[in-house]
């Protein structure tokens, strides 16, 4: 699959463009007190880390190693009203209908510097938001119904439309409306902002951060936060913290989280959340040329997979030459695998796993 893209929203000032430029390493984004620093949305790769490409890049002695990447999207600060226009409203929720995931970014921060701009507390600035999405989408269904009820014909399609509108009207995201599998596809097609993933995550001062708080699971509420239907996670960061962790080397980020008693960067507790929500894994390729991390949807077979790493390959794919991860470190290699009867041949049914250590035979 394309690189994940993940769209960070949130009221002004409360820290988007700091923990953009703080995730990327670097100041790509304007971070500035001031309401709408942010105008045009600005969009990074991120490398997501993977333990296990290192290990294999190791062992196969590889001149190279590629970790997957996550796209971020900084979008313009969004403020009430913006469903109409209000300060960047439309362009604000365009560039959110693009993104696989939606992280909200709520001030949880206390530095009377940076000037509060429409925010109130969490709570209240989240519906802010998600109140703005949905009237968003119920002007988007809306529109289309207006369109479709003039031909005065029954289908499928109008029945998925008015169930939207009905829950819209009680407050529903709506990934949370239940659709039969035909009314899913019909969704589907519309892109509603409100039926994607949302990762609501609190930005705090840096001693907010319990020392052994433990963070990172899915369903913890680390935030604070209550529990809301249709979010993912709630997440507790410091982006003033982040940004200082930046600009160390990996070796000194780690150093620093352990003394902070954090078991990772921010960067991979949200794309660790979002994989999950998504129904993302990883496999594995490694080699003398290269060892690789390839992100694919949980459940896909051999095939599909080869196809991720070139369009061709899944067409001609014949059989998959397949380790365990664990076991091939342990192993030591393609070689001894196949020795101990650890390597194991799947063919086009065969359901990739997170881990599966893959190479694959292509036809001509």
């Amino acid at each position: 699959m394309s690189s994940l893209k993940i769209g960070i929203v949130g009221l002004p000032n409360v820290g988007k463009s700091t923990l953009f430029n703080a995730v990327l390493k670097k100041q790509q984004a304007l971070s500035a007190n001031y309401p709408f620093a942010t105008i045009e949305p600005n969009i990074g790769i991120a490398e997501i880390v993977d333990d296990r490409v290192d290990q294999l890049a190791k062992l196969s002695s590889s001149v190279k190693k590629t970790y997957s990447t996550v796209e971020l999207v900084d979008i313009a600060g969004l403020v009430k009203g913006a469903h109409k226009g209000e300060g960047l409203g439309n362009q604000f929720l365009a560039n959110i209908r693009e993104v696989d995931l939606i992280l909200i970014v709520l001030r949880g921060f206390t530095d009377s510097n940076i000037v509060v701009e429409g925010s109130k507390s969490p709570d209240q600035d989240f519906e802010v938001i998600t109140t703005e999405l949905l009237l968003k989408d119920l002007e988007t269904v809306t529109k289309v119904l207006e369109s479709r009820k003039k031909s005065r014909v029954e289908s499928p399609e109008l029945t998925a439309l008015e169930k939207v509108v009905a829950g819209i009207e009680k407050s529903l995201l709506i990934k949370d409306i239940k659709f039969s599998e035909k009314e899913r596809e019909v969704v589907d097609q519309f892109q509603f902002l409100t039926d994607k993933p949302i990762l609501r995550v609190l930005n705090v001062d840096e001693d907010k951060l319990s020392l052994h708080q433990h963070l990172g699971g899915v369903g913890d509420n680390t935030s604070g936060l209550p529990a809301q239907a249709g979010v993912l996670e709630n997440l507790m960061v410091s982006a003033k913290l982040e940004s200082e962790l930046s600009v160390l080397n990996q070796q000194d980020q780690e150093l620093f989280l352990e003394e902070l008693g954090l078991k990772e960067s921010t960067l991979n507790r949200i794309v660790r959340n979002a994989y999950k929500t998504l129904g993302l894994i990883s496999f594995l390729t490694t080699g003398k040329d290269e060892s690789r991390a390839w992100a694919i949807k949980k459940g896909s077979v051999a095939p599909k997979a080869a196809g991720v790493i070139h369009t061709d390959f899944e067409n001609k794919f014949i059989k998959a030459k397949v380790v365990d991860f664990n076991e091939f470190i342990q192993l030591g290699g393609w070689l001894q695998a196949k020795e101990t009867g650890k390597l194991r041949l799947e063919g086009k049914e065969y359901i990739v796993k997170d881990g599966d250590v893959i190479e694959f035979m292509i036809g001509g």
